[in-house]
């Protein structure tokens, strides 16, 4: 008899535990859902650019080699292929950054910089020709 007051208190206490418990945020498991959605794309995307930056680096160096040393042929084919987004962040999957799978060669639209939440661009970010300029 003193066994089963004690159950039946201890699936109360159990019941009462767990009906006033506090749901999840939602917050919480959005965030744990884009995070996963942005491992999974990376698994894919990442191997992906390096294997599309390396090529491009040796096409660079055989089109440096063909046209007699002409820097600006091969830096063209360097930072079109080797410019742009490494990682994706949960914040590109989602529209708020853009992803550049490549670089622009001309440097005037580079699509790599993100804004900062003063509006600015990050320093450091800003990507420059291989020439020096």
């Amino acid at each position: 008899m003193k066994r089963r007051r004690g159950a039946a208190a201890a699936v109360l206490a159990l019941g009462a535990c767990l009906g006033t418990a506090a749901p999840a945020r939602a917050g919480y498991l959005e965030d744990a859902g884009w995070g996963t959605l942005t491992v999974i794309t990376n698994v894919v995307y990442m191997p992906a650019k390096i294997t599309y930056a390396v090529l491009g680096g040796l096409t660079g160096g055989v089109a440096y080699a063909l046209t007699g040393g002409d820097f600006k042929t091969a830096e063209t084919v360097w930072v079109t292929s080797m410019g742009g987004t490494y990682v994706v962040t949960p914040r590109m999957l989602q529209g708020e950054d853009p992803i550049a799978f490549a670089g622009s060669p001309g440097g005037d639209t580079d699509t790599t910089q993100s804004p900062t939440a003063d509006g600015g661009t990050p320093q450091g970010l800003r990507e420059q020709g291989l020439g020096g300029s």
